[in-house]
C-alpha cells in the first residue's frame, strides 16, 4: 500500500477510537498504521506483506504493552472518604448512649450508628471522639 494510504488507515481508526466508547483497542491500530506510513513517507521501501506484518506486530505489541498503563494513567481518582478516616474525628451522639451500647450519633452531617467504648454515658449533645469504625459503626469515647 502507498504511504498516502496508510496514513489515511491510522486517521480513520483514530477517529473510530474517539467515536467508541473507550476501551483504547483501536488507538493502537490507528497508530502503528500511521508508523508505517511514516516509514514511506521517510522514503523506507518495503514489500506490502512487509507493511502488513509490521502494522499487525505494531498493533499487537503496542496493545499488550500500552493499554494496561494507559487505562491506569486516564482512570478518574476522585477524593473519597473512607470509612478508617473516621478516627479522632468529633462525633455528637444524637441521642444518650450509655457504655457498651449502641445508639446514633451525627458525624459530618450524617447520622452513623454508633457504640460507646467508654467506661461512662454518653449524653444527647456531648462531644465524642471517633475511636474507629468497625463497619457502618462508629465506636465513640467522651472528649474529656
Amino acid at each position: 500500500m502507498p504511504w498516502w494510504a496508510w496514513m489515511l488507515v491510522g486517521i480513520a481508526l483514530l477517529a473510530a477510537e474517539l467515536l467508541t466508547p473507550g476501551g483504547f483497542y483501536v488507538l493502537f491500530f490507528g497508530l502503528a498504521a500511521l508508523v508505517v506510513g511514516a516509514l514511506g513517507v521517510a522514503g523506507i521501501a518495503l514489500h506490502p506483506a512487509l507493511q502488513w506484518l509490521l502494522f499487525a506486530a505494531l498493533s499487537i505489541v503496542a496493545l499488550l504493552l500500552l493499554r494496561q498503563p494507559l487505562l491506569a494513567r486516564l482512570q478518574i481518582r476522585s477524593p473519597k472518604a473512607r470509612v478508617d478516616d473516621l478516627s479522632g474525628e468529633t462525633a455528637v451522639p444524637v441521642e444518650a448512649i450509655a457504655p457498651g451500647a449502641v445508639g446514633r450519633a451525627e458525624l459530618r452531617g450524617t447520622v452513623w450508628t454508633a457504640r460507646n467504648s467508654g467506661p461512662v454515658a454518653l449524653a444527647a449533645g456531648e462531644r465524642c471522639r471517633v475511636v474507629r469504625a468497625e463497619g457502618l459503626t462508629l465506636l465513640l469515647e467522651p472528649e474529656s
